[in-house]
């Protein structure tokens, strides 16, 4: 006998001890329900979510309402604005009131508009991606704020989605110490549903490699319950709802 047909032998007597052992456990457990083992699977009628929760919608005050609501009870911050003019008083005014020495943004169109260069002229502002010879994860670390455009938000959940690609790198939300995402409001939707099933249209082949669900700042817990804001991401997040881009 060949040492392959040996080894072969010896796997095929440990998969049928695993599955003598895995049939006892399973018919312990039909034991204990007073019931016979069961061995085909049951009936599935329903795929997906049910017809009263896809059709179930909030107005767009209540949207932004529930929003504020939901992200806020997780730690993260909500400002409604008009315009991106007061988006951009906003970003000015908490960069000098947090002494920002360095931010970073996304290679967005409508993050060009703007203009933070000349409101903070003493400040490092970099666009990723912009040069590519740049280390842009470290710069991302090393960043005090990390600047996106929102590609979704859900109300419902109080959660924010940003998809990566070349001019969206992940490590813009990731690791900036403060997060400051832009949502439009058209862009806020009452459930996650109505924004997973884009990507279904667009396939597997077409996902970006980051989709990044953000309900408010990194919090972490160890075995104890001992909860640390900031440890893996962002310790501070603030979503500005725009009504006009």
């Amino acid at each position: 006998m060949s040492k392959q047909q040996s080894d072969q032998e010896w796997l095929a007597q440990l998969e049928a001890q695993s599955r003598k052992k895995q049939e006892s456990f399973m018919k312990g457990i039909a034991a204990k329900l007073n019931r016979p083992r069961v061995r085909e699977k049951p009936d599935h009628p329903y795929r997906g979510a049910p017809d009263f929760w896809n059709e179930f919608n909030w107005s767009l005050d209540n949207r932004i309402h529930q929003f504020t609501m939901n992200f806020e009870a997780a730690g993260g911050h909500v400002v409604h604005l008009s315009n991106m003019e007061q988006v951009k008083q906003f970003i000015t005014e908490k960069a000098r009131e947090m002494s920002a020495g360095r931010i970073l943004r996304q290679n967005q169109e409508m993050l060009d508009q703007l203009d933070l260069g000349s409101a903070l002229p003493n400040t490092d502002i970099a666009v990723w991606n912009e040069n590519r010879e740049t280390d842009w994860r470290s710069k991302a670390a090393e960043a005090d704020f990390g600047i996106v455009l929102a590609d979704y938000a859900a109300a419902y959940t109080g959660s924010m989605v940003v998809l990566s690609s070349k001019d969206k790198g992940r490590a813009v939300s990731l690791l900036p110490t403060v997060l400051i995402a832009i949502i439009p409001v058209e862009r806020l939707k009452t459930r996650l549903g109505e924004i997973l099933v884009n990507f279904d249209m667009d396939g597997r082949g077409n996902l970006p490699a980051g989709i990044h669900f953000i309900s408010g700042p990194s919090r972490s817990a160890d075995i104890e319950n001992d909860l640390t804001i900031g440890v893996h991401g962002p310790g501070i997040v603030y979503a500005l709802i725009v009504d006009h881009m």
